[in-house]
C-alpha cells in the first residue's frame, strides 16, 4: 500500500531522484520547493509522510517542522529530515525540533525507503500491510478481508477503511473531523455527519460476528474503537 509523500526541497536534480525513486516502489509524490509553499499545501492536503531538507530558501526545515508539530491537525504526521550535516548535534537538533527520523546526504533509496516504512509503522501503521487482530476480529489489508468469529464480514471500501483506521488506533477518541482527515482525507469535501453514516453502516456489518459494540461513541468528542 503506497503512501502520499511530500517532499520539500529546493534543488531540482534532488526532487527528481527523490521522486523517481518513491514513484517506482509505489509511492505517489507531491513537491514544495521551500517551507512556504509546503506549508501553504498542508493547509489543502495530508501526506502521509513530510520528506524535510534541513536548509532551504527561506524558512528553515527545522523551523517548518516545529511549525508542524504545534499544529493540532499535522502533529502526527511522520517527518523525515534530509539534510547535508553529519554533526551529532546537529542530529540532536533536528529530532528535538520534532522530526521522526533523520537521514544525513548522500544516502541510498534503499536506506530512505527502509526510514519511510519504519516511520510509518511507528506513527500511521493503518498505511501498513500487516493483517491487523483484535480479539477475533481479524482485517487484512493486502486481501481486503475482514473476518470476526470465522464470519466473513462484508464492508464497503470506506467502511474498511475506517475499521483499518479504528483498529489500528484502537482506545483513542476520534472526532468526526479527525476521521475525516485520517480516513477519506482532507482533501476531499465532506460532512461531517457522513461520519456517522458510515459507522453505522459498519457497526451493522459487525453486528452477525458480535463485534458491533467495539465501535463506541463517546458523547460530545466523538468515536473509538475499544476491546474494554
Amino acid at each position: 500500500m503506497g503512501a502520499t509523500i511530500l517532499i520539500v526541497e529546493d534543488e531540482p536534480g534532488i526532487q527528481e531522484v527523490l521522486r523517481f525513486n518513491l514513484n517506482q516502489n509505489g509511492h505517489d509524490t507531491l513537491i514544495a520547493g521551500d517551507a512556504e509553499h509546503a506549508w501553504a499545501m498542508l493547509r489543502e492536503v495530508m501526506p502521509d509522510v513530510l520528506l524535510v531538507d534541513w536548509m532551504l530558501p527561506g524558512m528553515s526545515g527545522i523551523d517548518l517542522t516545529r511549525r508542524v508539530r504545534a499544529d493540532s491537525r499535522l502533529k502526527d504526521l511522520p517527518i523525515i529530515m534530509l539534510t547535508a550535516r553529519v554533526e551529532e548535534r546537529d542530529k540532536i537538533l533536528g529530532l528535538d525540533s520534532g522530526a521522526d527520523d533523520y537521514l544525513s546526504k548522500p544516502f541510498s533509496p534503499r536506506e530512505l525507503l527502509a526510514r519511510i516504512k519504519a516511520v510509518l509503522r511507528r506513527r500511521a501503521p493503518q498505511m501498513m500491510e500487516t493483517p491487523v487482530e483484535i480479539g477475533s476480529l481479524r482485517l487484512d489489508p493486502v486481501g481486503h478481508r475482514v473476518t470476526g468469529n470465522e464470519l466473513l464480514i462484508e464492508l464497503g471500501p470506506t467502511e474498511f477503511r475506517l475499521l483499518h483506521f479504528f483498529m489500528t488506533h484502537a482506545e483513542r477518541v476520534y472526532s468526526r473531523s479527525q476521521l475525516l482527515d485520517h480516513v477519506w482525507g482532507d482533501h476531499v469535501f465532506v460532512e461531517e455527519r457522513t461520519v456517522d453514516v458510515h459507522i453505522r453502516r459498519l457497526r451493522g456489518a459487525l453486528e452477525p460476528s458480535g463485534h458491533a459494540g467495539l465501535i463506541q461513541t463517546v458523547r460530545g468528542a466523538g468515536y473509538r474503537l475499544s476491546v474494554q
